[in-house]
């Protein structure tokens, strides 16, 4: 045989047994199993003792019989419940930072955020025939970016997914539904485009339209241009030759798709007159119509229910945005009642028969999300219904049905584990999962309170570990306290890795999770403890392995 050609199948035979290598690597990886823990399905009966198995991205798994298979990594689910990745349904997620022009009169709550973000300067479309803020063809998949402050606070209180959408405009443009992991835009979008998007505010460039009759009469016109562009284009296809052609317009290319019923069009509106001109122009245009908002939804809700028309409904409630003060004027009824009567809107919808997502409403802090939908829960919302409106309600209006909102065999694997209920309020979020990969979940970071400084475990430790069987182990852990947000890294005869799911209270409680080595196997170690002294002792737990005990030593103070 020549050299050349020996050499050539060496080389080949390498390269498959290292892609082999690797792919066995990533199968191990991307393999778990959450078990012993509760499983709300969503999609069908609660779970109370069962396991969720994941592998390469997908849920291949679930239920009270299943068994953990030997090459996932397993997790211990005791006392955790499992949910389907929530999904925020109205957002700006994962767009460039773009500086909000003041707007007097924004106030706080879900109005305030909707007149700010359409005060911004609209993202314009190449070669486009029309304005700044009238460019249906521009597409956000196009301007996405990976990474960020936003989407990892996002992933704090359980959210995986997102519809995202340009900032502004009147036709906005076109949304993606994207999950909140990924190295590359490519590996976030789930869905694109998902629907066309229209704002209802003036255009503050000075041109036209400056009015909301305006903003009407030019939605109305480029979607009659819409009609007869496409026209136009279907006379010149069948007789092409001695037939002028028609100039190309991406714009009113565009809106073909929303003039035809193939794409959902979201309508930005929050008071019963702007809902009740978007339900007209959806009925004179024959558009499959959503509305986002939807603060006063409720007050046309049997409208909502007859033209199968679904919210996507704002959890930035109105509230008090300065503090009371005796000597301050009490504040009018009318905004009173409108801070009443927006806890009461979901509950409301639910009742009438109207479908409905949960969405932020660009909270300033996202910690609220799950508080504020407990509030809806206490004004009339079923609990069940205020899952659903994360789940499989956003899941099934966006047209990702048969790929999220449920905890089923061949759905994309995004979970949300906590240590109690989801709507609690003493509950956690302690695992998020993203197409199938465990991501970094840090808690909110708490406001210094007394004591705060005192038990503060930031600083490098000597830690003894005793497991049952297997003697003393001793490794270096270093961690970094900024509130309740811990993070950190061991390193020693147990491997070296960063910890995750870590949490520190005030009064010096201590709990993380971290991959070790133990017999020859990497599993997942969980560490609770308690600081007393300038020294940490608890419990450890390995996954199928032996538990023990362990004490730690800091160096110095902390950090």
């Amino acid at each position: 045989m020549p050299k050349v050609l020996s050499r050539l199948l060496v080389g080949s035979a390498l390269l498959f047994l290292f892609a082999g290598a690797s792919q066995a690597q990533r199968s191990a990886i991307d393999t778990y199993a959450i078990t012993n823990a509760r499983v709300v399905t969503v999609s069908g009966p609660v779970i109370d003792r069962g396991t969720v198995v994941i592998r390469n991205g997908l849920i291949v798994a679930a239920g009270a019989n299943v068994t953990a298979p030997l090459d996932a990594r397993v997790i211990d689910g005791t006392g955790l419940t499992v949910y389907p990745g929530l999904i925020d349904s109205y957002t700006n997620l994962a767009l460039p930072e773009a500086a909000a022009s003041p707007s007097p009169g924004g106030g706080g709550g879900g109005g305030g955020f909707f007149l700010a973000t359409q005060q911004q300067r609209p993202v314009g479309g190449p070669n486009s025939t029309q304005p700044v803020g009238l460019q249906p063809e521009v597409m956000v998949e196009d301007v996405i970016r990976a990474g960020g402050n936003e989407i990892e606070a996002s992933r704090n209180v359980g959210i995986t997914t997102a519809l995202t959408l340009p900032r502004s405009g009147i036709w906005m443009g076109q949304s993606a539904l994207i999950n909140l992991a990924g190295e590359t835009p490519q590996q976030m979008i789930v869905r694109s485009p998902v629907a066309m998007h229209v704002g209802f505010t003036p255009l503050r460039t000075g041109g036209y339209p400056g009015s909301l009759l305006g903003v009407f009469s030019t939605l109305r016109q480029m979607m009659l241009d819409a009609q007869r562009y496409r026209d136009s284009f279907q006379i010149y296809e069948k007789a092409p030759r001695g037939t002028r052609r028609p100039d190309t317009d991406r714009s009113l290319a565009a809106l073909i798709p929303v003039i035809e019923g193939r794409m959902p069009v979201v309508m930005l509106a929050n008071s019963e007159r702007e809902i009740s001109r978007a339900l007209d122009l959806g009925n004179e245009f024959k558009l499959k119509l959503i509305i986002a908002g939807g603060r006063e939804a409720d007050r046309v809700a049997d409208r909502l229910a007859k033209q199968n028309v679904p919210v996507l409904l704002s959890l930035n409630l109105p509230r008090r945005t300065t503090a009371a003060m005796a000597e301050a004027d009490p504040e009018p009824l009318r905004v009173l009642r409108e801070r009443v009567e927006a806890q009461r809107t979901a509950g409301k919808l639910a009742k009438a028969g109207v479908r409905f997502a949960f969405q932020s409403g660009s909270l300033n802090n996202m910690s609220e999300l799950l508080g504020n939908a407990r509030i809806t829960i206490e004004n009339g919302l079923q609990m069940t219904d205020a899952l659903r409106a994360f789940t499989i309600w956003p899941a099934e209006i966006l047209g990702a049905r048969d790929q999220l909102g449920s905890i089923e065999v061949g759905k994309i694997a995004n979970l949300t584990v906590t240590r109690g209920d989801l709507f609690d309020r003493n509950s956690r979020v302690v695992h998020v999962f993203i197409d199938g990969r465990p991501v970094d979940v840090r808690p909110a970071t708490a406001g210094v309170g007394p004591g705060a400084g005192r038990n503060n475990v930031s600083g490098t430790w000597t830690v003894n570990i005793n497991l049952e069987g297997q003697g003393d182990k001793s490794i270096t852990l270093t961690l970094q306290q900024e509130g309740e947000r811990l993070s950190g890294s061991i390193a020693g005869p147990l491997g070296a890795g960063e910890i995750s799911n870590a949490s520190a209270s005030n009064t010096g409680e201590v709990r993380f999770t971290v991959s070790v080595n133990v017999e020859g196997q990497t599993k997942e170690a969980t560490f609770t403890g308690r600081l007393a002294n300038n020294e940490l002792r608890g419990n450890v737990t390995i996954v199928g392995s032996a538990s023990g005990t362990f004490t730690a030593t800091r160096a110095g103070q902390p950090n």
